[in-house]
């Protein structure tokens, strides 16, 4: 079963984190919904820093690396692409 991940960086403090850490966060949430449930990329990106924002673009970039199925107003889209909010899921 996956872990809950809880790293998560203060707002003055300078993190980047690694692709596996954002990988890792994106999964465990997947996993946690299962198949047929999403969530919103920014729940991944606030799990790893309260200043998220900037690690959206690479949030959906590993979210495409880890195959993870992404939709916008139920329709199945490229996450590197898509414009506006997105969901993310297992692919079922």
């Amino acid at each position: 079963m996956w872990a809950s991940i809880s790293t998560r960086a203060s707002a003055g403090a300078a993190m980047t984190p690694s692709d596996k850490e954002i990988a890792d966060v994106l999964l465990d949430l997947a996993h946690q919904r299962g198949v047929g449930k999403t969530f919103c990329p920014s729940e991944a990106a606030r799990r790893l820093s309260d200043n998220w924002r900037p690690l959206m673009p690479a949030v959906r970039r590993v979210a495409a690396d880890v195959a993870l199925r992404a939709t916008q107003k139920g329709k199945t889209v490229d996450p590197l692409t898509a414009k506006g909010p997105i969901r993310l899921g297992l692919p079922e």
